[in-house]
């Protein structure tokens, strides 16, 4: 007969011992297939050798494994976690103590409906908290209030093996020299990445402070290969400042990885101006810091959708008007879907992970497709075809694609159209000879006197300008942006063929830690006014 949730001890009682015996005799099942998966899986990722074997030899019969060890996770945890049983209950959820036969059987989790409700310790396995071991990360809190998030030994050292894999593949160094800008407070990237780099290079955790990091290019000198890991708008304030110091750029070998926020193929280039190559990970303190990442073939990828529309709508359909980030990702790590919304759910796949991630929804709005789809609508292509394979000759990654367009609620509104920040972004640094006078920007939609709401660029500067350098500045800014919008969406293009004062964006100059950015603190970029 099937046990249903509905039958299991009140939460008072949900520890192992208080199991059925054929509770008892799945758990133990579940677990030992677990851990032997995670065991094979931890030794396939534990050399950079055997990462880059795996990464370029991905098969899709993998996705159905993939998907039955999500199912099995899931169900263990409705056994042996304590706060993932109350959450079922809640939900009045049915589901077999066996594996079901669909992931989708079992619901949603995020952080309003499984997080904030249960107690840190309830929601690891078996319902503990280690008294040792243990590092605390904290979410930037970008979502209204920063939130905390254990990880066990275990579940760091993989993930230490993952970015020291991909590193390897994607930056190879002959002498490698880490310059590790991320935060290193509380939060997860910095220290996170400090200790998986410190495993295949020198590293340095300067945090993101400009002075030490030109300090210690000159202190070490142009013999390393050097890696900046940055938010992408520091690797700008990065580049600026050299610039301006006069930094000898060619003597150097300077590469970048960044995460945290999208980055544009404009800011992409912007950076490639100096830096030999930047390339973006896709993490979240809520998950991993490791799901996905770029390589050179989903570079080409993405510029191959920005500039080609034919493309863009093959892949995406006719009404996709935005540009998505891409990503390779390992479902056998990280087991992704999306709901009916687009909304990404991923679930981590390895039992070393403390508090499991089941059918976790982050908020992200993305797309999924595997390798061989770019292939396919290639086919007719020869010269498309050929780009495709020089792209990917050099690292030969094969694992499926995460096409990820951020956050569903990062726009504003206007005349129909939905403006999207990295869109603003394109406008602004894209062939701007004034970019480097750029600090950051924030986007908002603002009632003018005739009650008209139209969208405004609050810029922040780097430096006082003179009125004739601001004025071009802001010029080239608002003519930049307002022809980018009519190009990438269809809706403010047609606005402005019926009414063409529907492009009378405003850009605001403000001096240095001014106006909307009075008191801006955070590493992380805030790019709606009020976000």
């Amino acid at each position: 007969m099937t046990e249903t949730l509905r039958r299991y001890p009140a939460p008072s009682t949900l520890a192992p011992a208080g199991l059925t015996l054929r509770e008892r005799w799945h758990r133990v099942r579940l677990s030992c297939a677990g851990r032997l998966g995670t065991a094979v899986l931890r030794l396939a990722l534990r050399h950079p050798a055997s990462w880059r074997w795996l990464a370029g030899r991905y098969h899709p019969l993998f996705d159905r494994l993939a998907a039955v060890n999500a199912r099995a996770v899931c169900a263990l945890a409705a056994l042996d976690v304590p706060a993932y049983r109350s959450f079922l209950r809640g939900r009045s959820a049915t589901v077999d103590v066996r594996v079901p036969r669909r992931l989708a059987d079992f619901p949603e989790t995020d952080k309003e409906s499984y997080v904030v409700p249960y107690p840190a310790a309830r929601r690891c396995w078996g319902g503990r908290l280690p008294a040792r071991g243990v590092v605390v990360d904290e979410s930037a809190g970008s979502s209204g209030r920063p939130f905390n998030w254990p990880r066990g030994e275990r579940e760091l050292r993989a993930v230490h093996h993952d970015i020291a894999g991909y590193t390897n593949l994607v930056f190879p160094m002959r002498r490698p020299f880490v310059v590790n800008a991320y935060s290193m407070g509380a939060w997860a990237t910095g220290t996170t990445t400090g200790a998986a780099m410190a495993r295949i290079a020198v590293v340095k955790n300067t945090g993101p402070d400009l002075g030490k990091i030109i300090d210690t290019l000159r202190e070490f000198g142009p013999d390393f290969d050097y890696l900046v890991t940055a938010y992408p708008p520091f690797l700008k304030h990065l580049r600026d400042r050299l610039d301006a110091d006069g930094f000898d750029w060619s003597g150097y070998r300077i590469s970048a990885s960044c995460g945290g926020e999208g980055m544009t193929e404009a800011l992409r280039s912007y950076l490639e101006e100096r830096f030999l190559r930047v390339r973006s990970a896709y993490g979240a303190s809520d998950l991993t810091i490791g799901i996905g990442a770029e390589t050179a073939f989903t570079v080409w990828l993405r510029r191959r959708l920005w500039t080609d529309a034919g493309f863009r709508r093959a892949l995406l359909g006719a009404e996709e008007q935005r540009l998505p980030m891409v990503f390779q990702y390992n479902p056998l790590a990280t087991c992704l879907e999306t709901n009916e919304r687009r909304e990404l759910l991923c679930t981590v796949t390895s039992l070393d992970v403390l508090q499991p991630r089941l059918r976790y929804n982050v908020g992200d709005e993305a797309v999924l497709l595997p390798y061989r789809r770019i292939l396919d609508l290639l086919r007719h292509d020869p010269a498309g075809l050929a780009e495709c394979r020089a792209a990917q000759a050099g690292e030969r990654v094969t694992l499926p694609l995460l096409l990820l367009f951020g956050r569903r609620d990062s726009t504003i509104s206007y005349l129909g159209a939905n403006l999207y920040p990295q869109d603003v972004e394109y406008g602004l640094y894209a062939g701007n000879p004034y970019a480097a006078e750029i600090s950051r920007f924030r986007l908002a939609l603002v009632e003018d006197a005739g009650l008209e709401s139209r969208p405004v660029v609050h810029l922040e500067l780097r430096r006082p300008l003179a009125g004739p350098v601001r004025d071009a500045l802001a010029t080239t800014c608002r003519d930049g942006v307002r022809r980018h919008l009519a190009a990438v969406s269809r809706d403010f293009a047609q606005s402005l063929t019926e009414d063409p004062t529907a492009g009378e964006l405003r850009v605001e100059l403000h001096e240095a830690g001014t106006g909307p950015f009075t008191g801006e603190q955070k590493i992380k970029n805030s790019y709606l006014l009020g976000g």
